[in-house]
């Protein structure tokens, strides 16, 4: 009777646990969904449509190019993703790649992926990479940082604020796997002061315990205008 009790006991915590499981939402793949009624006007969520099975092809699974270095930007840095937009065949299985080019002493600002841990794997030259904590218990943040050469591999943690500086005087890159096939990116300074339409000066005078005139010449720096 008791062991009869203890398996019954055993199949409704199951049970519940299971119930659980399945209540739980889908990680979000976009930044917010507004709901709508309107079908017609409608946006499909957390994915793209799916090709039929029996339409796929070898091609759908490839990508070629990324032996090609990226096109750098103003801080000497670039960055070729790889997500379903351009290999359709990553569509629902959460992961992406991505390949980041440095020029001698070429940054990659601080930045967040909301929805993804970032393995970075260096693959050529000396790269001093870090990340910052969320607020932790006594208000402070703490930094982690390596200086990373050819074949060193490091992780950052999903949603913190992390950069890569290449520290040499040659160019380098490295290869970067993602947890999801939309991480997003939010770059540190440009949403702080290049927002549209931008943030109040007085809330960033605050915030930052700076000038407001500083803050108005930050913001002409990163501001894109529209």
């Amino acid at each position: 009777m008791a062991l009869q009790k203890l398996f019954i006991s055993a199949i409704v915590s199951m049970a519940m646990f299971m119930s659980m499981t399945y209540a739980t939402d889908p990680t979000q793949l976009q930044d917010f969904c507004v709901a709508t009624s309107d079908l017609k006007n409608a946006v499909f969520v957390n994915g793209l449509l799916c090709k039929n099975p029996n339409e796929a092809t070898a091609d759908d699974f490839v990508f070629k190019g990324l032996d090609v270095p990226a096109k750098l930007n103003s801080l000497g840095s670039g960055v070729t993703l790889v997500s379903p937009t351009n290999l359709a065949g990553l569509n629902t299985l959460g992961i992406s790649v991505a390949r980041l080019d440095f020029a001698p002493y070429g940054l990659i600002s601080p930045h967040t992926h909301p929805r993804a841990t970032e393995v970075f794997t260096v693959m050529e030259g000396t790269i001093y990479v870090g990340f910052v904590t969320s607020n932790q218990a006594n208000g402070g943040n703490k930094l982690f940082t390596k200086v990373l050469k050819k074949g060193d591999v490091f992780v950052f943690p999903q949603g913190l604020i992390h950069f890569q500086l290449n520290i040499g005087n040659t160019p380098a890159f490295a290869f970067s796997g993602l947890s999801s096939q939309n991480p997003g990116v939010i770059t540190i300074p440009n949403a702080v002061f290049g927002s549209d339409p931008l943030i109040s000066v007085d809330v960033l005078s605050k915030a930052f315990q700076l000038d407001a005139g500083l803050v108005k010449y930050l913001q002409s720096k990163f501001s894109t205008g529209s």
